[in-house]
C-alpha cells in the first residue's frame, strides 16, 4: 500500500465551474492566477502569506483595477497549483507518491520557504519525501515515474537522484523486508530466526526471494529513467546476469518483434513504440548489455538480432549481436538460427551469410581459447571439445535446412560446410544428408560439380548406415559410389575382426568350473553371436551389390559392342554405288576407325570398373 500524509485541517472549500475554481469562504475574490488554460478565482492574503514569489507578484499589480497573475511557468501547471492553492488555504491535502514531487517543484518555484512561514511546503514535502517515499521501493518508483514530467526542476532538486539511488539499493534486498525496520547491516532476529519488530518475536520467518523480483516494476520507467537505474545497479556491482535479465524483460516488453515466432516467457507486450522508437530501444540495450558469454539466453540474442534486422538497425548493433550469438552459439537451436532474408539484394530464403558470420566468431574464440586439432577418439571422449562437435551437428542440420533453395550457390553452400573444421565432425552422415538434398534440390549441376561438392565429407566417417544409403544414391559421381563401397567394406571388416577378437577372449577367459558358464559370461557370448550374424547379413548383402554392378558392367560392355557393329554396317550400306570403290574403302575406313576408338575408349573404362569390383569382390570373399 502506498504511504500518504495529511496536511491541513479545514474542510474543503474549492470547487470548480468549467476551467475556473472558485474558494468558497464567504468573501469576494480579490486575485485571479491563470496557469495556462485553467483560472483560479482566490484571495490575496492566503497565498502572499505563502509564497514569497506570490507576494512579489501580487505588489507589482496593487496599482491595476484588477489583480491577475500568470503563472505559466509553474512546475506541473494547473494541477500542481491546485494543490499549492489548498495547502496556502489550511485545507486538507494528502500527500502520497503521486503528487509529492509536483508540491515539492512547485514550492520550489514559488519560494514557499520557513522564512515566509513555519512548516512551510518546501520542508513538509522534503520530510516526506526522505523520510516516507526514499525509503520504500514503490514510492520510490512511483515518484520517479512523476520525475518524468517535471524535468528539469526534479532534476535540479536532486529528486530523480534520490530515486534512483533508493531504487538501486534495494534491488538486491528481501522486497519483504521493505515495511520493516531493515538496519544498517541486516534484519533484526530473535535467537529462533523470526524477524523482530522493536524487539519482539513475530513469528515471521524470513522467506527466499528471486534475483529478478523487481524487473516489471522497472520496466514500468520511460527507457531514459531505466538506463539511469540500471547504469547506477551497475556501478553498484549487483551482477551481470541480474542486469542482464532485467534488459531482456524490458525489450520483451516494448518490441514486439521478440515474441512474434517465440514464447519467449510471460512478459505482457506494450506496443506503444512506434519503428523509430523501437529501433533507437534495442541500440541502446545492445549497448547497455554486458559483454559476457551466457549472460542472456541463445534464444534471446537471436530474437534481438531477427528484429534489428527487421528494424534495419545500425551494422555496429548487428555485429555485437552476431558476436554475442557467436560467444555461446553451442547453445542455439536450428529453429532459431534460421533467420529469414530481409534484404531485397539477397535472393536466397534465409540469411546464410550472417550465419556464416556468427560461425567464424565461435571459431575464432574457439582458437583463442587454445583449441588444436584432436583425433577422433579425443573428441568422442574430451567435454571440452563438446561444444565444437555440437555446432558442427548445428550447422550440418542448418545446411539440409537451406540446401533446397534453388537460389542457393554452390560457393555459399561449400563455404559454410567446410567452414566447420574436421576434428569437429565424429561422423559425416549430417553433412552427407545436407549434400545429398543438396544434389536432389540443383540437378543441374554438372559431374564436376557434384564431385567438388562431395569432396566436402569423408567417406570413411560415414555409418554403416549411410554407407549403404550412398551405395545406392544415383544423384552421387560414381567415383564417390566405389569410394563409399570400399570404406563400407572396410568397416565391415574391422567390424568382424573385433567381433571375433571379443568371441576369443571370452572363449580364452572363461573359467573351468563344472563346465557352466556365469550369466555375465553367458550373456557377452550371446551379444557377440548376435553382431556376428548382424555383421554376416551385412557380407551377403555387400556381396550381392558387387555382383550386380559387374552384371551391369558387363551388359554394358555387349551393348557398346552391338552399337559399334551396328554403325559400321549401316554406314557401309548407305554410301551410294555411284562412287567408285576407292573412296568407298576410304571413307568406310575412316568410319570404322572412328567407332572403334571410340569403342576401346569405354571399353577401357569399363574395364578399370570391373577390375575394381573384381578386386573388391575377390578381397571380399577372402576376408570371409
Amino acid at each position: 500500500m502506498a504511504s500518504s500524509v495529511k496536511l491541513g485541517s479545514k474542510p474543503d472549500a474549492f470547487r470548480r465551474q468549467g476551467q475556473a475554481w472558485f474558494c468558497t469562504t464567504g468573501l469576494p475574490s480579490d486575485v485571479t492566477v491563470e496557469v495556462g488554460d485553467m483560472s483560479f478565482h482566490l484571495h490575496k492574503f492566503p497565498l502572499l502569506s505563502k509564497s514569497a514569489f506570490l507576494e512579489r507578484l501580487i505588489e507589482e499589480t496593487s496599482d491595476q483595477d484588477e489583480c491577475v497573475i500568470r503563472l505559466n511557468d509553474i512546475p506541473g501547471g494547473a494541477k500542481s497549483f491546485e494543490l499549492v492553492a489548498r495547502f496556502c488555504y489550511g485545507v486538507k491535502i494528502e500527500l502520497s507518491s503521486e503528487n509529492v514531487v509536483y508540491l515539492r517543484c512547485a514550492s520550489e518555484h514559488l519560494q514557499m520557504t520557513e522564512e515566509i512561514a513555519e512548516d512551510n511546503l518546501i520542508a513538509q514535502s522534503e520530510i516526506f519525501l526522505n523520510q516516507v517515499i526514499i525509503r520504500n521501493w514503490k514510492d520510490s518508483l512511483k515518484a520517479l515515474e512523476t520525475c518524468e514530467d517535471l524535468l528539469p526542476h526534479a532534476e535540479d532538486l536532486q529528486i530523480v537522484k534520490r530515486c534512483i539511488e533508493s531504487l538501486a539499493s534495494k534491488a538486491t534486498t528481501d522486497p519483504n523486508l521493505f515495511g520493516w525496520p531493515i538496519r544498517e547491516h541486516g534484519i533484526m532476529q530473535s535467537p529462533g530466526g523470526s524477524v523482530l519488530w522493536n524487539g519482539i518475536s513475530t513469528g515471521a520467518r524470513p522467506r527466499n526471494f528471486s534475483s529478478n523480483w523487481w524487473y516489471e516494476d522497472a520496466s514500468a520507467l520511460s527507457f531514459d529513467m531505466y538506463k539511469r537505474l540500471i547504469s547506477t545497479m551497475e556501478s553498484r556491482g549487483i551482477r551481470p546476469e541480474i542486469i542482464a535479465g532485467s534488459l531482456t524483460y524490458y525489450a520483451k516488453k516494448y518490441l514486439p518483434g521478440l515474441n512474434r515466432r517465440h514464447s519467449m516467457g510471460a512478459v505482457p507486450l506494450t506496443a506503444t513504440l512506434s519503428e523509430l522508437e523501437q529501433k533507437n530501444l534495442l541500440e541502446e540495450i545492445d549497448r547497455l548489455l554486458p559483454v559476457k558469454k551466457g549472460l542472456a539466453s541463445t534464444r534471446v540474442l537471436l530474437g534481438l538480432l531477427r528484429t534489428a534486422m527487421i528494424l534495419k538497425a545500425s551494422s555496429t548493433c548487428i555485429s555485437n549481436l552476431e558476436k554475442r550469438i557467436g560467444m555461446q552459439l553451442d547453445h542455439a537451436t536450428l529453429e532459431d538460427l534460421l533467420l529469414p532474408n530481409f534484404s531485397y539484394t539477397m535472393e536466397t530464403l534465409y540469411n546464410v551469410e550472417c550465419v556464416q558470420r556468427i560461425l567464424d566468431h565461435f571459431l575464432a574464440m574457439d582458437q583463442a581459447n587454445g583449441a588444436a586439432s584432436p583425433c577422433l577418439d579425443d573428441v568422442m571422449a574430451s567435454p571440452s571439445l563438446a561444444p565444437i562437435t555440437t555446432v558442427a551437428k548445428l550447422i550440418d542440420g542448418y545446411l539440409a535446412e537451406i540446401a533446397p533453395d534453388i537460389n542457393l550457390k554452390l560457393p555459399k553452400f561449400q563455404a559454410l560446410a567446410s567452414a566447420v573444421p574436421e576434428y569437429a565432425r565424429p561422423l559425416d552422415d549430417g553433412l552427407y544428408r545436407a549434400i545429398d538434398i543438396y544434389l536432389k534440390a540443383h540437378s543441374w549441376l554438372s559431374e564436376a560439380e557434384r564431385e567438388q561438392l562431395c569432396r566436402l565429407m569423408d567417406c570413411q566417417k560415414l555409418s554403416l548406415e549411410a554407407c549403404t544409403h550412398a551405395a545406392q544414391n544415383e544423384r552421387l559421381p560414381l567415383r564417390v559410389v566405389v569410394q563409399v563401397l570400399f570404406f563400407e567394406q572396410l568397416q565391415l571388416r574391422t567390424s568382424i575382426a573385433g567381433c571375433l577378437l571379443v568371441s576369443d577372449n571370452l572363449e580364452g577367459s572363461r573359467p573351468l568350473r563344472s563346465g557352466i558358464a556365469t550369466s555375465g559370461e553367458a550373456g557377452g557370448w550371446a551379444t557377440a553371436v548376435r553382431e556376428n550374424q548382424v555383421l554376416k547379413v551385412g557380407m551377403d548383402n555387400m556381396r550381392m551389390r558387387l555382383s550386380e554392378l559387374e552384371k551391369e558392367c558387363s551388359t554394358m560392355r555387349q551393348e557398346i559392342q552391338k552399337l559399334g557393329r551396328g554403325k559400321s554396317s549401316g554406314w557401309a550400306s548407305r554410301v551410294p554405288k555411284k562412287f567408285n570403290l576407292k573412296l568407298k574403302s576410304q571413307m568406310c575406313s575412316a568410319q570404322e576407325g572412328s567407332v572403334s576408338e571410340q569403342h576401346k575408349s569405354m571399353s577401357a573404362k569399363l574395364d578399370k570398373l570391373q577390375a575394381k569390383v573384381s578386386r573388391q569382390k575377390k578381397q571380399l570373399a577372402g576376408d570371409a
